[in-house]
């Protein structure tokens, strides 16, 4: 059985690294608090990605980057799926489609978000 991590989940891991972090970390920093069985270029290349989704920010540290996390999982997840949508040509098919999978208690909830006056709304 393979011990091989989907990338969703390296990047939640990695995120939560950061977020306990006291201080922005390197690559290196991140790499060591995960530990031995993830490679420095692994993390390297998943901090790259965060930081193009713009989920963490990125300053310089030396000659390295050290990462400070903008969006937590739920952030993270809400990119995923708006990027998701933003593919798609038929956008209503593919919201109804998901309304279909959701329980009564997640339509529930977004019922009630859906209802809430949007940030920004005057």
């Amino acid at each position: 059985m393979s011990n091989r991590r989907v990338s969703g989940s390296l990047e939640s891991e990695v995120l939560a690294t950061l977020w306990a972090a006291d201080k922005p970390l390197t690559s290196a920093e991140v790499a060591a608090s995960l530990g031995d069985d993830l490679a420095y270029n692994t993390v390297q290349t998943i901090l790259t990605r965060l930081h193009a989704k713009g989920a963490v920010h990125r300053e310089q540290a030396g000659r390295a980057h050290a990462y400070t996390p903008v969006l937590d999982d739920a952030g993270l997840a809400a990119n995923r799926m708006r990027a998701l949508l933003d593919k798609g040509t038929d956008k209503a098919a593919v919201l109804s489609r998901f309304l279909g999978t959701l329980t009564p208690e997640e339509e529930s909830t977004l019922a009630g978000l859906l209802k809430r006056p949007k940030r920004g709304a005057s």
